[in-house]
């Protein structure tokens, strides 16, 4: 890509970059796509963090070498810096306060993937209640005798509690709702009852939620409300026959409190995407029951999702640095200070979000 003096630059950290994000780049003379590795030397890392304008960054946090993670550190070595792009929905990766402080606007990708993420959480959720992944695991082991012993269940007319009704939430509450007839629960603090019900869900408390709930799906990201919103006193709460699922970010549940719940039978069993510390160890203590299937944060890692995730990040990051409105804003709060930035660095003030 072009490599003139005043160029838009753009950075990324090899090997994090979204599908065709430099493709739809490339196509733009004014922009200049560097790329850094997770050991560049700091002769080759500190002139690209001077001058970039957007760091386009990995949204995964434990494959995202730390000293590459959007925080004060790293803030600081780029002066320059208007935009922190997410290539997910999650931003675990990005200080939003620091970025904040300095007058950059954060961004994701959130809704690229929510296809992607609301198939998997029914995938799990059929699976879980069929127990296929446990007479998978006994017929390979040669200890099925009865098939009797793995009697499964339906989900039709069930009810789904949704943790979190943004874009996939909303997703799962059309799929449950309609060709399965679930009652949908909602538990969303930032909607109104009356958005709620646009959106197919009943508004209702946390609380009452758990308590009334057949299967319960973690949809939101992770905040500092969020973080270990989910713990003993939670799980206690569910019905014994009741299944947890998320697919949202580790840490918003305690894993050592859903481990004890699942020995103590307080709920039937688990779909796990997410961890703590991804990927997690051949011997975490949740992947030895057999009521608990696993997989590591691939809900939205679709061939389909990854391809919608390039192309909107692009598109958006091109959109912000034209000075177009952008949708898709972690940190609306900071508009005002980054638009003084945006206006001192390319000679006009960009167009606010509607």
């Amino acid at each position: 890509m072009n490599n003139v003096a005043n160029s838009k630059r753009v950075f990324y950290v090899a090997p994090h970059m979204v599908v065709g994000y430099a493709d739809i780049l490339g196509g733009r003379a004014d922009v200049t796509l560097d790329r850094l590795e997770h050991d560049s030397p700091a002769d080759v890392a500190t002139p690209i963090l001077s001058a970039a304008h957007v760091y386009q960054t990995s949204a995964t946090r434990d494959e995202l070498a730390p000293r590459y993670h959007a925080r004060a550190d790293l803030l600081r070595q780029a002066p320059n810096l208007l935009i922190v792009s997410s290539n997910g929905a999650g931003y675990d990766t990005i200080d939003v306060k620091a970025c904040s402080e300095r007058g950059i606007l954060v961004v994701n990708q959130a809704g690229g993937n929510s296809e992607a993420v609301a198939e998997h959480v029914l995938g799990m959720l059929l699976c879980l209640v069929k127990r296929v992944g446990e007479t998978d695991r006994a017929l390979r082991a040669g200890r099925l005798t009865h098939r009797i012993d793995f009697i499964g269940g339906e989900i039709f007319g069930k009810t789904i509690g949704i943790i979190g009704l943004g874009n996939v939430g909303r997703r799962i509450a059309e799929l449950c709702g309609g060709p399965f007839r679930m009652q949908v629960l909602a538990y969303d603090p930032y909607l109104s009852a009356e958005e709620v019900r646009a959106r197919g869900a009943t508004k209702v408390e946390l609380d009452e939620l758990l308590q009334s709930a057949d299967f319960v799906s973690i949809n939101c990201p992770l905040t500092d409300e969020s973080r270990g919103m989910i713990g003993a006193r939670e799980f206690g709460l569910m019905r014994p026959h009741a299944y947890f699922i998320t697919t949202a970010r580790g840490f918003i549940h305690d894993e050592d409190a859903l481990a004890q719940a699942l020995r103590d039978k307080k709920i039937a069993g688990a779909g796990l995407d997410v961890w703590a510390k991804e990927p997690p160890p051949a011997d975490h203590a949740l992947m030895q029951f057999d009521n608990v299937m696993t997989s590591p944060h691939t809900a939205g890692v679709t061939r389909e999702a990854r391809v919608n995730m390039g192309r909107i990040a692009a598109e958006q990051v091109l959109d912000a640095l034209d000075g177009k409105p952008v949708r898709r804003i972690v940190n609306p709060g900071v508009w005002r200070d980054y638009a003084r930035r945006f206006e001192r660095t390319f000679g006009f003030v960009p167009q606010q979000p509607m």
